[in-house]
C-alpha cells in the first residue's frame, strides 16, 4: 500500500538557506515546497506560498545569516503565511540564530534581543524550532514551544580527524566558550588553552 502523499512533510526554503533546504529534501526524497519571495522597491518583503499546505506538516528552513534583519523578518512572514493557509503545524529549521548572542541584559538600558526574537517567532505561529549550537543553553527557555538545539561537535571533530592533523590544540576564545571547548578537546584527545585578548586604549595626542 502506497503511503498517502499528504503524510509526507512539506519542506520550504527561505532566502537564507536554499542550498541546505535542497539537500534536506534530497535526503528525505521529497520535492522542495513551491514558494517565492518578492522584494518591493522600498525594501519590504512578500513571501508567497505557491501550493496547498492545508492540514500538512510544514518545515521552513531559514537561517538568519546576513542580512540578518531581512532574513528574520522573512521567516516571520513565512510562518504567518503557513498558519493562515491552515498548515497543521509549522516547524522552523533555523541553523543559525543570529540574535542568540543577545541572551542577557549585561549593561543598563539594553534589549535582551534573543528573547524578543523568540517572542516574535511564537507570535507568528511556529509550533517548534530546530536550531544548532545556540550561543547559550538558556535561550531554549526563552521559548514556550519546543526547541531542539542540535550539536555539530561530532561532525566537526570527525572532519578534523579526517584531515590527519597532528599536534592539535583547542583554543577557547573566551571564558563563556570554555566548557564547549573542553568538550571538543576531550573528543579529539587534544589539550585545551584559552586565548587572552588585550585591548590597549590609545591616548589622544596633545594638540
Amino acid at each position: 500500500m502506497q503511503p498517502d502523499e499528504s503524510d509526507a512533510p512539506l519542506v520550504f526554503a527561505g532566502s537564507g538557506s536554499p542550498i541546505l533546504a535542497g539537500h534536506i529534501c534530497g535526503h528525505l526524497g521529497v520535492p522542495l515546497g513551491r514558494g517565492e519571495v518578492l522584494r518591493f522597491s522600498e525594501g519590504t518583503l512578500f513571501p508567497r506560498i505557491l501550493e496547498n499546505v492545508r492540514g500538512r506538516q510544514v518545515y521552513l528552513v531559514q537561517s538568519t545569516v546576513f542580512p540578518a534583519n531581512d532574513h528574520f523578518m522573512e521567516l516571520l512572514f513565512w510562518i504567518d503565511a503557513f498558519k493562515r493557509a491552515s498548515a497543521a503545524s509549522v516547524t522552523l529549521v533555523m541553523p543559525y540564530f543570529s540574535y542568540a548572542k543577545g541572551d542577557k541584559k549585561d549593561e543598563p538600558r539594553v534589549s535582551i534581543r534573543a528573547r524578543v526574537c523568540a517572542d516574535a517567532i511564537e507570535a507568528a505561529g511556529a509550533d517548534r524550532v530546530i536550531t544548532m549550537d545556540l550561543h547559550a543553553a538558556q535561550i531554549q527557555g526563552f521559548f514556550k514551544i519546543p526547541v531542539d538545539d542540535l550539536q555539530a561537535r561530532p561532525l566537526l571533530c570527525e572532519a578534523i580527524r579526517e584531515e590527519g592533523l597532528t599536534d592539535i590544540v583547542v583554543v577557547a576564545p573566551d571564558a563563556g566558550f570554555a566548557k564547549r571547548a573542553r568538550m571538543f578537546a576531550t573528543r579529539l584527545g587534544a589539550p585545551l588553552t584559552r586565548y587572552e585578548r588585550t585591548i590597549a586604549s590609545a591616548r589622544p595626542s596633545p594638540t
